[in-house]
């Protein structure tokens, strides 16, 4: 998903303003402003989104019972394909090979991310100028997200979309330390935001295709867990080197390079989109 990093920035030079206000500082109205909606979902998540297809309420009783059959066969034609214990996925080489994966990809995102603020004000715009500017790349990404995500599920192809869309980001990371001009700058971060973006959501049909029930949770969770070390890794790398270096070209070309390993990985593990399609019986009307 887009980086709350943009966001957090805009509303932070936002909240400054709010310095007084009720007896509270600008970063204590940071809090509470971000925060509130977190709460107000959190009602929401509990009353309104339930645990299982067949106590979705907002359903018709013949669409609760089409999706529940569907997610039934789906799961009974991966574990005759391939069905593997806890244990065995996390002994799993693909398993291992997906987190590395996802390891380039949240590198791109977030190496990228916490530093993009000080690489845009670096041109001479002020907190607020710095604030909007920085969430163009986030905003063209999301919508980018929507579509490659549609037109990943109209041609059913998945392998070619996730290592494209990390093509992507890493060319735009890397577009973006040849130029010093503002504008061509953020050109450059918003392709990379798109192929980070649009990458994001194809990259889980990559796992799910082949797990499934107690071997998902597992297989994901692992995936989850060594792929959000780069979280740490991506913005520690990025201020070491620029310390070291006084520019953050080496580390925009370390991250751009992490993206060219995962495309690597991607298209030599391949994908079997046979899995992904639901067995007759699953497509029957209610």
């Amino acid at each position: 998903m887009p980086n709350a990093c943009s966001v957090a920035w805009a509303i932070s030079s936002g909240s400054i303003r709010l310095n007084g206000i009720a007896g509270l500082d600008g970063w204590q109205w940071l809090f509470i402003i971000e925060a509130a909606p977190a709460v107000l979902l959190a009602f929401v998540t509990y009353f309104y989104l339930t645990d299982l297809p067949t106590d979705a309420h907002w359903l018709q009783p013949d669409e609760r019972t089409w999706l529940r059959d569907r997610l039934d066969a789906e799961r009974r034609q991966r574990e005759a394909a391939q069905k593997l214990s806890v244990w065995e996925v996390m002994r799993n080489p693909r398993v291992w090979a997906l987190s590395l994966v996802y390891f380039g990809l949240v590198a791109c995102n977030y190496g990228v991310g916490f530093w993009l603020p000080q690489i845009i004000k670096a041109f001479g715009l002020s907190n607020a100028a710095t604030g909007w500017v920085i969430a163009i790349p986030y905003a063209i990404g999301a919508a980018f997200m929507v579509w490659y995500g549609h037109h990943s599920d109209a041609n059913g192809e998945r392998k070619g979309h996730t290592a494209i869309g990390l093509l992507i980001a890493a060319a735009g990371i890397a577009a973006s330390t040849l130029t010093g001009n503002p504008t061509l700058t953020i050109v450059a971060f918003t392709i990379g935001a798109c192929g980070v973006f649009g990458t994001l959501p194809v990259f889980w049909t990559l796992p799910t295709a082949v797990l499934s029930g107690t071997a998902a949770a597992a297989g994901i969770a692992a995936i989850n867990s060594i792929g959000n070390l780069a979280g740490f890794a991506g913005p520690y790398a990025m201020g070491w080197i620029k310390d070291a270096t006084g520019s953050f070209t080496g580390g925009l070309l370390l991250i751009a390079a992490l993206a060219i390993v995962a495309m690597a990985i991607v298209f030599a593990l391949g994908h079997n989109t046979a899995l992904e399609r639901a067995p007759a019986v699953a497509l029957k009307e209610g």
